[in-house]
């Protein structure tokens, strides 16, 4: 205590000059110590330095990001983890792979999961998440492993995602608890397609159209909103007869334009299988877009969409925003570009019993677009989040943005019905 300028330690009271002496003597060793305890990296617990290191890179379009962490333990061998930050500019997730992600306003939480909780000292540990932003989108910087501040953190960004998507899968997602997806699918009744779209809901050429806009069992829709775009019927590009549809896509949110049937789809089923030949003049963008959308009844009325998204094609759910695969570089790698400037066979089967989905390009499976029911890193683990399945009710074919990407397609040869449709 300090008593008439003189400060008491212990039995003893410093009063005099020399005193005075000892005492900011001993005051400066103890700011010393504490000098050393402000600055520099905070130490992890039971260790002389930080508890982790961090690498963030991002992907951003407008409105949108996606994020790969990986996270380097620099303290002892664990067996779960944790690493938490805060977004500093109020971004908002929205999906993850490889990691439980939760987030409680700015503060965010990744949770290890069953199979990569445990790390070694020194070793690594990596996943991804994908979010909304508005304004600024800043990396993070104060993250903390297992709840002891970790060193560096500053991320990098990155216009493409890397490696850059391949119309080549690789073998298998390298973060996966199972080795590969399973070569066919688990969906359909029949191996092999039927040729033509004899008996199905749907089976169009457009030829019943007699002019450029649409009518009889077509009409123009924009599910969300409507802006710029066009669909049309267009007599010279097409793929068979002498009709084709033609959509004219815009960038930017809002530029939704469809064909929608006016037949009913909604007894379709068990498996909901269709077939569509299509045409692009640009490769797929980094930003999401899609071009088949599907009302399911189970979801509130949002939309199961066949799009693209990182230069691939993926399946996205509008009501939490998953996607199939994750958009990870390992899911985005089992996915595949859309081949532009020619005509290419898209053939999918949804069923409506069980979370079940796959998708063909061209009569070749794309294993990324494969659902089995199992979760798998990187692939459908982030998709089979939502147990329920889907029960498409309408189809929808066009154009739809959410930030950049426009191209100029053609559909041709429609079919949707009840039995897998050969291309």
């Amino acid at each position: 205590m300090v008593r008439n300028g003189a400060r008491t330690y212990g039995a003893r009271t410093y009063g005099s000059r020399r005193g005075r002496g000892a005492l900011l003597a001993v005051l400066a060793v103890v700011l010393g110590l504490l000098a050393g305890f402000g600055h520099g990296t905070a130490p992890a617990w039971g260790a002389g330095g930080a508890a982790c290191q961090v690498s963030w890179t991002g992907n951003e379009w407008t409105g949108g990001f996606t994020a790969q962490v990986v996270v380097t333990n620099s303290g002892a061998a664990v067996n779960s983890w944790k690493l938490s930050w805060t977004f500093a500019a109020g971004q908002q997730l929205t999906s993850g792979w490889n990691a439980q992600l939760s987030q409680s306003g700015t503060a965010v939480t990744a949770s290890s999961l069953s199979y990569n909780g445990a790390v070694t000292s020194g070793g690594s540990v990596s996943f991804g998440l994908q979010g909304t932003w508005s304004g600024s989108n800043p990396a993070p910087t104060d993250f903390a492993f297992n709840g002891a501040s970790c060193q560096g953190g500053s991320g990098t960004s990155s216009p493409t995602p890397s490696p850059t998507p391949s119309p080549t899968p690789s073998s298998s997602p390298s973060s996966s608890p199972s080795s590969s997806p399973s070569s066919s699918p688990t969906s359909s009744p029949s191996p092999t397609p039927t040729a033509g779209c004899s008996g199905t809901v749907v089976c169009s050429g457009f030829e019943d159209q007699s002019g450029s806009t649409l009518t009889g069992d077509w009409t123009l829709a924009a599910p969300d909103c409507a802006g710029a775009g066009a669909v049309t019927v267009d007599t010279s590009v097409v793929h068979g007869g002498s009709r084709a549809l033609r959509v004219d896509g815009r960038a930017g949110y809002c530029n939704h334009v469809f064909a929608a049937t006016t037949k009913d789809v909604s007894a379709v089923g068990p498996v909901v299988y269709a077939r569509y030949w299509v045409r692009h003049t640009t490769a797929l963008p980094a930003d999401h877009i899609a071009m088949v959308t599907m009302a399911d009844s189970r979801d509130g009325g949002k939309h199961l969409r066949l799009g693209g998204q990182n230069g691939a094609l993926q399946w996205n759910r509008e009501s939490d925003d998953a996607t199939l695969p994750a958009q990870s570089p390992v899911g985005v790698a089992q996915s595949v570009p859309l081949p532009v400037n020619q005509w290419v066979c898209v053939r999918f089967a949804v069923d409506t019993t069980k979370q079940s989905m796959d998708t063909w390009l061209n009569d070749q499976q794309v294993p990324g677009l494969h659902d089995d029911g199992v979760p798998t890193a990187d692939i459908d683990q982030q998709w089979l989040s939502r147990t329920t399945a889907p029960r498409p009710v309408t189809l929808y074919l066009g154009w739809e943005a959410y930030g950049n990407g426009a191209d100029t397609l053609w559909y041709d040869d429609v079919a949707l019905g009840s039995a897998p449709i050969a291309c």
